[in-house]
């Protein structure tokens, strides 16, 4: 990790630096979460081009979306979730949203967002939310939205979001390009695989928090970083997962594919070096996927079982 120089303000009237072993604060990223909506009301006020995105990603989310908009203006794909979908995941107003004087309050809902062109009933919308402390997205307009969508990726229980802050949307979803093409073909399984070990691991050293956590979670990381994307699918057979855990977890060692007699596929971080080129990034490309797989693989499986 690289070191940063930051202003000793113990030493009175000194110029001296010391060195950190941490990363400095670079304030103006947003906090990237997966917010989960499961069964959660939503209210989505638009029935354009945006808004049918919108939909599409709260529909895929669980949530319960409330659409307000007039049936003459709605997108085609609006209009087939409206009517191919169930009660319990879209409720349609066919009419337009009146503001701070709609029926529907704002208040009731986890999250509301906007996609239309009307800018003062937009901003409308946006300044209930505030008054009510309910989170608000407001298309098109950096300034008036808690959170944005950024160019999101999808592999089954795979989710990646590329974020420009509002800035530059197509850049964000020029590299979610990029990085789609560095995704192993059978990454699903992957993460199957390493949900299926985490579920076992759990089961033969139950609890939660503590040192056993912080163990458990240490091994976890070990096993995804030994294993590589490559093997971790191997994973889903019940048979191995017990020798892997038998041999290692039990004997206080992370074991990899060759340890239980199987694997030789390659890590998959091969994609990604191409993409990235020559020169000293190729050299650390490896450990980045290495590490983004971790991360991605390990969040995922805790927000899943951690209901």
């Amino acid at each position: 990790m690289s070191t940063s120089s930051i202003r000793d303000t113990t030493a009175s009237s000194s110029s001296s630096t010391v060195t950190s072993p941490y990363p400095p604060i670079i304030k103006g990223a947003s906090l990237l979460i997966a917010y989960r909506l499961e069964n959660r009301p939503v209210l989505l006020i638009g029935g354009g081009a945006v808004a049918a995105g919108r939909l599409f990603f709260l529909l895929e989310s669980g949530a319960h979306v409330t659409l307000v908009s007039p049936r003459s203006g709605l997108d085609p794909s609006i209009l087939y979730r409206i009517e191919t979908s169930n009660t319990s995941d879209i409720t349609y107003h066919d009419r337009y949203f009146l503001g701070r004087s709609d029926p529907l309050n704002v208040s009731d809902y986890a999250m509301v967002l906007t996609a239309i062109d009307d800018n003062p009933l937009s901003y409308e919308v946006y300044e209930s939310c505030r008054d009510e402390r309910v989170t608000v997205n407001v298309a098109d307009v950096p300034p008036k939205c808690d959170f944005y969508f950024g160019a999101q990726l999808r592999q089954g229980p795979l989710q990646i979001m590329i974020s420009t802050g509002g800035m530059g949307p197509k850049i964000g979803a020029m590299v979610r390009d990029i990085v789609r093409k560095a995704i192993p073909d059978n990454i699903q399984e992957a993460i199957q695989g390493v949900g299926a070990l985490r579920t076992d691991l759990r089961k033969r050293a139950p609890g939660v928090g503590g040192d056993l956590g912080k163990k458990r979670m240490e091994w976890m990381i070990g096993i995804c970083d030994k294993w590589g994307l490559g093997d971790m699918a191997i994973l889903s057979k019940d048979d191995i997962r017990t020798k892997v855990l038998d041999q290692g977890w039990d004997k206080g060692k992370v074991v990899g594919p060759s340890d239980v007699g199987v694997g030789g596929k390659p890590k998959s971080s091969d994609g990604l070096v191409s993409l990235l080129g020559g020169g000293q990034v190729v050299a650390g490309a490896s450990g980045l996927l290495g590490g983004l797989a971790i991360g991605i693989v390990g969040t995922l499986i805790y927000l899943r079982h951690a209901r």
